[in-house]
């Protein structure tokens, strides 16, 4: 591997180490100083909302602006605009400011999310990159439970939790100085960008976004209601939380042995698709179990792993298949599509699953995510022989 890709890796793994910690740490410190405030439950899940909203904002444009101002320029304002939005929560209360801070902080993030992984398909050599794909992955998970970690330990009383929080944005800031500078994009005059670079890919790889669309359900959506429905099945309020933890320990599990026997493959298109389809037929016979939890309640814990590792590892697989295939802007606009499939999916599910618990937790619920699973199994079944979608 060239010196100058091997820099570039170490400076994304490092840059998005401390700054997603700093992000996770970040998130649940607001929303427990909204609750301090006294604000309504609907006014912070609001709130919590505008980060998914941001990243909806943004990736439509993410590769119209990063071929404006270059990639790096473009990661480099990434980076920069988080650590202000939390100098401005340290200088304010207003909550109206907040909820324009903690907007422009998610779009921020969302251009990064693109940005991060263009850059580690560009840099990493073409026989390692599930493998490379697989152990960011994996580290975006340790962010996950380090973030939320370091805030327990500190209390969301402590003076110093939100300096703590800029500190380690601060710090991911200086890592993203490390990233080398790259040749210009060899379509950044010929790439289609903005919403036509978004139909583009979509009509390109429409299999593959669906994919991601799935992923996302399964592991981000779902995971979000894991503790209602754990309330709803009896358990206590600990046991339903731990729901969340098994789900991301089964994502970060297998997120790196996947990439590594995906960099095996004999025929790595036609194996790609093969595991997404036994992945997405996990999801369809773990929806399956779901009819039968409310009578055996144990069985949400194996199917809570089930969906944190086959929706993330769909993340990873669908994340290699388009690097396989695309450089440059071109790459950049498809990864900014998957990463809109995938929120899109999380959205859906996270939105929808509440009020189908609600009305009916033990057979509209489990029907809709043998729905989902059960529509993406039979159309990687048709489509199993064709590579290029």
């Amino acid at each position: 591997m060239r010196t100058a890709s091997r820099q570039g890796l170490l400076a994304i793994f490092g840059s998005t180490l401390f700054q997603l910690t700093g992000i996770f740490m970040l998130s649940p410190l607001l929303l427990l100083l909204l609750r301090r405030a006294e604000v309504s439950n609907t006014v912070a899940g609001l709130f919590a909302a505008t980060s998914w909203l941001g990243i909806f904002i943004i990736t439509p444009f993410a590769s119209q602006l990063t071929r404006r101002i270059g990639r790096r320029r473009a990661l480099w304002l990434a980076s920069t605009v988080p650590l202000a939005t939390a100098l401005g929560f340290l200088l304010t209360t207003r909550l109206e400011i907040w909820f324009v801070l903690e907007l422009c902080a998610s779009v921020a993030g969302g251009l990064r999310w693109v940005l991060a992984e263009s850059f580690i398909a560009e840099f990493t050599p073409p026989d390692q990159r599930g493998r490379y794909i697989g152990a960011y992955a994996t580290m975006i998970g340790l962010t996950f439970v380090v973030g939320p970690a370091l805030l327990a330990w500190m209390g969301d009383a402590s003076p110093y939790a939100l300096w703590v929080v800029i500190a380690f944005l601060l710090t991911g800031l200086a890592w993203t100085g490390l990233v080398p500078r790259t040749p210009p994009e060899h379509d950044a005059d010929s790439a289609k960008v903005g919403f036509g670079g978004l139909w583009h890919a979509v009509t390109a790889h429409p299999v593959i976004m669906l994919a991601g669309f799935v992923g996302g359900y399964f592991e981000l959506g779902l995971s979000s209601i894991l503790p209602l429905y754990g309330l709803t099945l009896g358990m206590d309020a600990s046991a339903a939380t731990l729901l969340v933890s098994v789900s991301g320990l089964g994502g970060m599990a297998l997120a790196f042995p996947a990439g590594m026997l995906i960099d095996r493959l004999q025929n790595p298109a036609q194996g790609r698709r093969t595991l997404m389809l036994v992945l997405v037929m996990l999801l369809l016979v773990s929806s399956f179990a779901v009819l039968a939890v409310h009578t055996a309640p144990w069985l949400m814990w194996p199917v809570a792993a089930l969906w944190g590792a086959a929706g993330g590892n769909l993340y990873t697989l669908t994340m290699t298949d388009i690097s396989s295939r695309e450089a440059g802007i071109t790459l950049v606009n498809s990864t900014a599509v998957l990463v809109l499939a995938y929120t899109l999916g999380a959205l859906v599910a996270s939105s929808l699953s509440g009020a189908l618990i609600d009305a009916s937790p033990w057979v509209a619920f489990p029907l809709v995510l043998v729905l989902v699973s059960g529509l993406a199994t039979a159309t990687l079944v048709r489509t199993r022989r064709v590579r290029d979608i």
